[in-house]
């Protein structure tokens, strides 16, 4: 039997993750406009995958929050319906990891191998490596959805259930199969992460003359680590969160949401931050996008100002 919260404990979790989904769109929304205001992104590729992972994050956020609240409203919601919300959510969510460990090896080379970076790192390149992102995260979980079609009846789909990914893809064997991708994803990401991130971090040693390059370069790579860890979670948190069940029986919901904040919104905050903020060429072109928005505010303001004190004016003429 599911356990449900209290009218005050559901609100109170709405509001959170609404006023973070809030807060998110906002960034990503201005990052993504700077993106497609200057041209001299289009051309990098570093920038071309960056803003990939800005929608990409800005869509898993929208779908998770979205199946959150109606979670709270319904509680139980029609089965082909969670399919979509979870199939998409699932996919976005394994897309991160990949797309960061993209971005290390387009880095790698960048630092590593700086004269063949031009000949490797075509943006032609990059949106075939994007469409590679996206076959190798949609291929091993979209086969959930055709073994379920193959193994419950047509009547299944149009029951309620509790969108839980267990809930719909009951299969036992769906359960082991996605454990087996998990491990080779994390493996894989894993291992392409410490390599990559190692030899940045010894080339940015070796060319750094100052110690504040250096310390910047640390720091950066500290950030990138952080992110990547919590990404990476991902894959151990349905593991963990049945550890900690076990450990806490009575509080499956606090699990249940702590993990949610952790592992699926947490690693939405420090994308702009590492890769738009603290980037020196993006926060150029951030800043005037925020400078030209208050100039078209002030303007407006102005304009409107005119136009009332043009009112005025005449209305006590005609008068």
């Amino acid at each position: 039997m599911l356990v449900r919260d209290t009218f005050t404990m559901a609100f109170v979790k709405n509001l959170i993750v609404v006023l973070v989904w809030l807060i998110l769109s906002y960034i990503n929304g201005t990052v993504v406009a700077t993106f497609f205001r200057h041209q001299a992104f289009y051309e990098d590729p570093r920038y071309i995958l960056f803003i990939h992972m800005v929608i990409n994050d800005a869509i898993q956020l929208t779908v998770t929050i979205t199946l959150f609240i109606l979670s709270y409203i319904f509680y139980k919601l029609n089965v082909s319906f969670c399919c979509f919300f979870i199939l998409v959510a699932v996919f976005t969510t394994r897309n991160t990891p990949v797309n960061l460990a993209s971005m290390a090896i387009e880095r790698y080379i960048a630092i590593c191998n700086p004269l063949r970076h031009a000949q490797i790192c075509t943006v032609r390149r990059t949106y075939m490596l994007i469409g590679l992102i996206w076959f190798i995260s949609v291929a091993p979980d979209i086969t959930d959805l055709f073994v379920t079609l193959a193994t419950e009846s047509l009547s299944f789909f149009h029951e309620s259930v509790f969108c839980l990914r267990q809930n719909v893809f009951k299969d036992p064997i769906l359960k082991h199969k996605r454990q087996a991708f998990d491990a080779i994803y994390f493996s894989c990401v894993f291992l392409t992460l410490v390599y990559t991130y190692l030899r940045i971090l010894f080339a940015a040693r070796a060319l750094s003359t100052e110690k504040v390059s250096a310390q910047r370069a640390r720091n950066t790579i500290l950030l990138h680590g952080a992110q990547l860890a919590m990404c990476m979670l991902s894959y151990v948190s349905p593991s963990v969160e049945i550890v900690l069940r076990l450990i806490f029986p009575g509080r499956i919901l606090e699990i249940r949401f702590a993990n949610y904040l952790i592992v699926y919104i947490l690693p939405r905050f420090l994308s702009p931050i590492i890769y738009g903020v603290r980037d020196r060429k993006f926060r150029q072109y951030l800043r005037r996008y925020f400078v030209s928005s208050r100039c078209r505010v002030r303007s407006q303001k102005v304009a409107n100002q005119v136009k009332g004190d043009v009112r005025d004016i005449i209305e006590r003429d005609s008068n």
